[in-house]
């Protein structure tokens, strides 16, 4: 099984000094090149989907090993790295951390114009993988970093992260292109976590298909009655053991973003979430609907499950060593340059190493 899914982190505040910075950019590029030179592009994006590769590698650059910088830091080091670098690596890196990460779309289509790639089928990818895990998996983290990682093929990756305040912890989410058969169910093929909430929304779960299916319906009826329904169960005494409550939804509200989709018609629910507007409390207050009306629960089960090369930022396990850290930098490029000259000794010697390790 592939290990493409998410993964749960400490929520730790500050950034990477500059000293630290320009050496993960550094070594970043010659891991990156040295992958997509032996490998290709293809297997690299396979290998950021990872959440344990992608964590080891945080950690060779010399991030915090659980911290949730390492996320924000370490893709932000991968986009510098390979940014002006496009034609030779065949990959491109759009969105980021913040404000950024609404620049995706725009930066997906810059690098597409540029290469004559169809940007459509990326920037769709880009926003419902957002939509999925920011309104259709409603863990209690809010994404506030998102980055995409594709190739002049079309094949692509994405990196985003979430914040729960009040639990001081966020979650990283991957995702990748061949590994996906519905954007709607099951789409995280495996799911790593120290950390499992006990209320999750998961209406991507195979368990929620039936949900999707009556959300779909009443957001493709009358929004007077989809209201008139909703609101019947604002006068229910419900249980407090239930999963959904119905307090921090309006109902004018709800009804506008109805009256949009009753408009589009949606087909099925990846349609509907693709909607604009229709966000996390739609998504809430339909599945309500749908299991208390017409007994169609939803799942709630959290999908989560349950070495360091240089060092750690904060100093754990040990201070970076910046001398041995500028070496590990000079080897890879020596051993790049030389493959490109068509001397693969030393790369040769770097695989037979990893192939001793077991890596």
């Amino acid at each position: 099984m592939p290990k493409t899914g998410i993964a749960t982190l400490p929520l730790h505040h500050g950034k990477a000094p500059k000293w630290l910075f320009e050496r993960m950019v550094s070594l970043a590029r010659e891991i990156a090149f040295a992958i997509i030179s032996e490998f290709g592009q293809e297997e690299f994006l396979k290998r950021l989907s990872d959440p344990f590769w992608f964590q080891a590698l945080g950690c060779v650059l010399g991030f915090d090993w659980h911290s949730s910088g390492l996320t924000t830091t370490t893709t932000g080091a991968l986009k510098e790295a390979l940014k002006g670098m496009e034609r030779e690596t065949g990959l491109f890196i759009a969105g980021g951390k913040g404000l950024t990460s609404r620049k995706t779309p725009d930066q997906i289509l810059s690098h597409a114009s540029k290469y004559g790639i169809n940007p459509e089928p990326l920037i769709y990818a880009s926003r419902i993988t957002a939509k999925v895990d920011n309104s259709a998996l409603q863990d209690g983290y809010h994404l506030y970093a998102h980055v995409f990682f594709f190739t002049y093929k079309g094949e692509w990756a994405v990196i985003q992260q979430g914040m729960n305040q009040s639990e001081r912890t966020a979650r990283r989410y991957h995702w990748l292109s061949s590994e996906i058969k519905s954007f709607v169910e099951e789409p995280h093929s495996a799911i790593c976590s120290e950390k499992k909430e006990k209320r999750v929304l998961n209406m991507v779960s195979r368990e929620s298909k039936e949900a999707r299916e009556i959300s779909t319906m009443l957001a493709r009826q009358s929004p007077e009655k989809t209201i008139s329904e909703f609101n019947r169960l604002r006068e229910l005494n419900l249980s407090k053991r239930h999963e959904i409550t119905v307090n921090d939804i309006d109902p004018q509200k709800l009804y506008r973003v109805l009256l949009k989709t009753y408009e589009r018609m949606p087909e099925d629910f990846e349609a509907l979430l693709g909607i604009q507007g229709v966000g996390p409390k739609t998504i809430r207050a339909l599945s309500l609907v749908a299991e208390l009306i017409y007994g169609k629960a939803p799942s709630f089960k959290d999908p989560a499950r349950f070495g360091f090369a240089h060092g750690g930022k904060d100093g754990t396990p040990y201070p970076v060593d910046r001398i041995i850290y500028d070496r590990t930098i000079e080897v890879m490029k020596r051993a790049i340059e030389s493959s490109r000259l068509g001397n693969h000794e030393k790369i040769q010697a770097i695989r037979r190493l990893a192939g001793y390790f077991g890596i």
